[in-house]
């Protein structure tokens, strides 16, 4: 299973005026990050890299064992890692930083990236990378319904936009509020995109969100996948790799890409400008982009950019027809009128 489709138009540079602190992945795992102890290699500190994200527990232990480098986890989301650096530029903590697409621009507009092309990386297609390689895509996820199957009382899974909206699911549906969370608003957009929408004309998402929010639909802040293991929300719009972890955790959920469409999200990588553990990070992003590191994103089920997902993993996700209806918007558009869709989303559906 590879990355079939590429993302156009992401080397344009996104409007200024975004809000950096109010948008993020909301993929904050609940743990406390790792020791941030030294190695006998030294460290490299890495924002937004929660241990249940991913794989990125995996992933950082064994670049840690291999290298000697301790590479701690980190529970920001991306709005928490965007303002981090933000307001460390003068004196920066962090080496490596980690955010949904969306953001990327705004770290380059700030001048808070430093270019860095890792050992690999030069294989992505271009339209996955910046032009002076301050950020580079890592992997991909997709839009979808996480479904607690032991929490629908006589309901059936549902399989479209549309029958979000019908009785039997009244209150038992959420997704994560679009004005502050990056998969939120990937959401919205993919909805929006659903039900005949684009990028400037948010008509048809909102009016179908404002349905949603009638029929008890909640929007949570942070990451809500521990309710849908608790059956606090049994359905929760999400990305399908956290869905793929819930049910590999024994709890009986199903994930599904809606019948109408949904959107192919990526996550990039850049170093830090200014960062203390230059050289550690950059190997760690040697890494990331390595075969061994992609494959262990891959063991997340997220979509590598370089190579393919392990036949293991693709065995236990969805076929590759279903993720065909997961498409890609210009998601530079999408971060330049964010401002916009907050403002329509407060006042035409509410937080």
């Amino acid at each position: 299973m590879t990355l079939s489709r590429t993302v156009r138009g992401l080397a344009a540079t996104v409007a200024a005026g975004l809000t950096l602190t109010a948008c993020g992945n909301a993929d904050i795992s609940g743990e406390e990050p790792q020791t941030t102890a030294t190695g006998e290699a030294g460290t490299v500190i890495t924002y937004n890299s929660p241990a249940e994200w991913g794989n990125f527990g995996e992933v950082l232990s064994t670049f840690s064992e291999e290298t000697g480098i301790s590479a701690p986890n980190d529970p920001k989301n991306s709005g928490q890692a965007l303002a981090a650096l933000q307001a460390e530029a003068a004196a920066p903590v962090a080496d490596s930083a980690y955010v949904g697409i969306a953001f990327a621009e705004q770290l380059v507009a700030a001048d808070l990236l430093s270019p860095y092309t890792p050992e690999g990386a030069e294989a992505i297609d271009e339209d996955l990378r910046d032009p002076d390689g301050r950020w580079h895509a890592l992997h991909t996820g997709a839009v979808a319904f996480i479904v607690n199957k032991d929490h629908l009382g006589d309901a059936e899974v549902p399989r479209s936009w549309e029958d979000l909206t019908r009785p039997e699911y009244r209150g038992k549906v959420g997704y994560l509020d679009p004005t502050q969370a990056a998969v939120g608003y990937s959401v919205a957009t993919a909805a929006n995109e659903a039900m005949g929408g684009d990028l400037d004309d948010w008509g048809p998402g909102l009016e179908y969100l404002s349905r949603l929010r009638e029929n008890g639909a909640v929007t949570p802040a942070q990451t809500a996948t521990a309710l849908v293991g608790q059956g606090e929300i049994p359905i929760l719009i999400d990305t399908d790799f956290n869905g793929y972890k819930l049910r590999d955790e024994g709890i009986d959920v199903e994930v599904v890409i809606p019948d109408e469409g949904s959107l192919l999200i990526p996550y990039v990588v850049g170093l830090v400008n200014g960062g203390p553990n230059r050289e550690n990070a950059e190997r760690l992003h040697d890494f990331y982009f390595s075969e061994a590191g992609q494959q262990l994103f891959a063991r997340g089920y997220m979509r590598p950019v370089i190579g393919s997902v392990p036949e293991e993993m693709a065995s236990r996700m969805l076929p590759d027809d279903d993720y065909a209806r997961a498409v890609t918007v210009d998601y530079v558009r999408q971060g330049e009128v964010q401002e916009d869709f907050n403002a329509a989303f407060v006042a035409e559906v509410g937080r």
